[in-house]
Protein backbone atom coordinates (compact mmCIF):
# COMPACT_ATOMS: atom_id res chain seq x y z
CA UNK A 1 0.00 0.00 0.00
CA UNK A 2 1.43 3.37 -1.01
CA UNK A 3 1.99 6.05 1.58
CA UNK A 4 -0.54 8.90 1.69
CA UNK A 5 1.11 11.83 -0.12
CA UNK A 6 -0.54 15.08 0.97
CA UNK A 7 1.60 17.11 -1.41
CA UNK A 8 -0.06 15.42 -4.39
CA UNK A 9 -3.54 15.59 -2.86
CA UNK A 10 -3.61 19.36 -2.25
CA UNK A 11 -3.95 20.36 -5.93
CA UNK A 12 -6.67 17.73 -6.45
CA UNK A 13 -8.60 18.86 -3.37
CA UNK A 14 -8.26 22.49 -4.46
CA UNK A 15 -9.69 21.66 -7.90
CA UNK A 16 -12.59 19.76 -6.37
CA UNK A 17 -13.30 22.67 -4.03
CA UNK A 18 -13.21 25.18 -6.88
CA UNK A 19 -15.56 23.08 -9.03
CA UNK A 20 -18.01 22.73 -6.13
CA UNK A 21 -17.79 26.46 -5.38
CA UNK A 22 -18.48 27.39 -9.01
CA UNK A 23 -21.40 24.93 -9.13
CA UNK A 24 -22.83 26.40 -5.89
CA UNK A 25 -22.52 30.00 -7.10
CA UNK A 26 -24.14 29.02 -10.40
CA UNK A 27 -26.98 27.22 -8.61
CA UNK A 28 -27.66 30.14 -6.24
CA UNK A 29 -27.45 32.58 -9.16
CA UNK A 30 -29.97 30.53 -11.13
CA UNK A 31 -32.40 30.42 -8.18
CA UNK A 32 -32.02 34.19 -7.71
CA UNK A 33 -32.68 34.73 -11.43
CA UNK A 34 -35.80 32.56 -11.19
CA UNK A 35 -37.03 34.54 -8.17
CA UNK A 36 -36.97 37.74 -10.23
CA UNK A 37 -39.18 36.25 -12.95
CA UNK A 38 -42.99 36.50 -13.02
CA UNK A 39 -44.68 34.13 -10.54
CA UNK A 40 -45.79 31.69 -13.24
CA UNK A 41 -42.26 31.22 -14.57
CA UNK A 42 -40.79 31.03 -11.06
CA UNK A 43 -43.31 28.33 -10.23
CA UNK A 44 -42.39 26.31 -13.33
CA UNK A 45 -38.69 26.50 -12.44
CA UNK A 46 -39.21 25.57 -8.79
CA UNK A 47 -41.54 22.69 -9.68
CA UNK A 48 -38.60 20.98 -11.39
CA UNK A 49 -36.22 21.37 -8.44
CA UNK A 50 -36.11 19.12 -5.39
CA UNK A 51 -37.42 21.55 -2.74
CA UNK A 52 -35.25 20.37 0.18
CA UNK A 53 -32.11 20.95 -1.88
CA UNK A 54 -33.02 24.58 -2.58
CA UNK A 55 -33.99 25.35 1.00
CA UNK A 56 -30.97 23.59 2.52
CA UNK A 57 -28.26 24.78 0.14
CA UNK A 58 -29.32 28.35 -0.60
CA UNK A 59 -30.21 31.22 1.73
CA UNK A 60 -33.70 31.04 0.23
CA UNK A 61 -35.62 33.36 2.56
CA UNK A 62 -33.02 36.14 2.39
CA UNK A 63 -32.77 35.85 -1.38
CA UNK A 64 -36.58 35.92 -1.71
CA UNK A 65 -36.83 39.04 0.46
CA UNK A 66 -34.29 40.91 -1.68
CA UNK A 67 -35.52 39.61 -5.05
CA UNK A 68 -39.17 40.56 -4.44
CA UNK A 69 -38.66 43.70 -2.33
CA UNK A 70 -39.85 46.20 -4.92
CA UNK A 71 -39.13 49.90 -4.66
CA UNK A 72 -42.18 51.48 -3.04
CA UNK A 73 -41.76 53.92 -0.20
CA UNK A 74 -44.21 55.12 2.43
CA UNK A 75 -46.63 57.55 0.78
CA UNK A 76 -46.10 56.27 -2.78
CA UNK A 77 -49.28 55.43 -4.69
CA UNK A 78 -49.95 51.72 -5.10
CA UNK A 79 -49.12 50.32 -8.54
CA UNK A 80 -52.16 49.82 -10.73
CA UNK A 81 -53.37 46.25 -11.09
CA UNK A 82 -56.22 44.36 -12.70
CA UNK A 83 -57.75 41.31 -10.96
CA UNK A 84 -60.63 38.96 -11.67
CA UNK A 85 -63.49 39.07 -9.15
CA UNK A 86 -63.98 35.99 -6.99
CA UNK A 87 -67.17 35.08 -8.85
CA UNK A 88 -65.29 35.59 -12.18
CA UNK A 89 -68.04 37.93 -13.40
CA UNK A 90 -65.71 40.84 -14.21
CA UNK A 91 -62.30 42.39 -13.66
CA UNK A 92 -61.52 45.07 -11.09
CA UNK A 93 -58.83 47.66 -11.80
CA UNK A 94 -57.34 49.71 -8.97
CA UNK A 95 -57.19 52.92 -11.00
CA UNK A 96 -60.92 52.75 -11.77
CA UNK A 97 -61.70 52.39 -8.06
CA UNK A 98 -59.43 55.24 -6.94
CA UNK A 99 -61.03 57.53 -9.54
CA UNK A 100 -64.39 57.09 -7.74
CA UNK A 101 -63.39 57.05 -4.06
CA UNK A 102 -60.47 56.48 -1.67
CA UNK A 103 -59.33 52.85 -1.52
CA UNK A 104 -57.70 50.99 1.35
CA UNK A 105 -55.65 47.91 0.48
CA UNK A 106 -55.25 45.37 3.26
CA UNK A 107 -52.80 42.51 2.82
CA UNK A 108 -52.89 39.73 5.33
CA UNK A 109 -54.03 36.28 6.20
CA UNK A 110 -57.14 35.40 8.12
CA UNK A 111 -56.41 31.71 8.58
Amino acid sequence: MAAFDMGRMKPLLLRIFLVLLIAYVGFVGFVLWAMRQPPEQFGRVMAKMPAPVVFLLAPFETMWTHARAGNLNVGDPAPDFDLVKLDKSANVQLSSLTAQQPVVLVFGSYT
